[in-house]
């Protein structure tokens, strides 16, 4: 694993677009970071519905699962449970550098919004906003109400970064895979991680 890439949390919750997520979390892995999962109860609903992938209840068992797929070394991913409250996420003095809620419910963007800090994803990026690191919330809502919008303002001015799932089209996407990338690409300039889904405006294409 390269000592340059960040310890990144990633949180999934109960809005459409699981793609987004799971597809952040193969990358991540593939360019050797250190990813803490959250996964919440209606984020997992979501992922059985919107993909093949069926994942137990289990931390521990989920972990292996995805390993397995996304191929990660050991100890490259590990997976936190709802209320596990020793996890270093809910800590300052353990906080990773950087934590993604992809995709992010309202709710949960509201209750970041207000410190709720009701459960582990809550508590882990009231802990990134305390301490000063780098939080990327990506809503995936439409339409959105003026409670969206005066949550996701309060957010922003506290330094968050608020990244819509809104994938662009002047790089000429081919199909779906192509439009998950898109936004997948801005989440990971936002980390500062090095990645070739999509060139840079004024770049030549490289991908392959």
């Amino acid at each position: 694993m390269q000592s340059s890439m960040p310890i990144v949390s990633l949180a999934m919750t109960g809005a459409s677009g699981a793609c987004y997520g799971l597809r952040l979390l193969e990358c991540l892995l593939e360019a050797g970071g250190v990813v803490y999962l959250m996964i919440s109860t209606p984020g997992q609903v979501v992922i059985s519905m919107e993909t093949e992938i069926r994942l137990p209840g289990r931390p521990d068992r989920i972990g292996e699962i995805l390993c397995e797929r996304y191929a990660a070394q050991p100890g490259q991913l590990q997976v936190f449970g709802r209320e596990e409250w020793t996890a270093p996420v809910a800590s300052g003095s353990s906080a990773p550098d950087a934590m993604v809620i992809c995709p992010c419910t309202m709710g949960t963007l509201s209750a970041v919004a207000s410190g709720a800090s009701s459960n582990l994803i809550e508590r882990a990026a009231d802990v990134m906003l305390k301490e000063g690191r780098k939080l990327v919330i990506v809503p995936r809502e439409t339409p959105f109400s003026a409670i969206h919008l005066e949550n996701m303002l309060r957010l922003a001015r506290l330094g968050v970064t608020v990244l819509p799932a809104s994938p662009g089209f002047y790089h000429r996407p081919a199909g779906i895979d192509d439009l998950v990338d898109f936004v997948v690409a801005r989440i990971l300039d936002q980390l500062e991680v090095k990645h070739r889904l999509l060139p840079h405006w004024g770049e030549a294409d490289t991908r392959d």
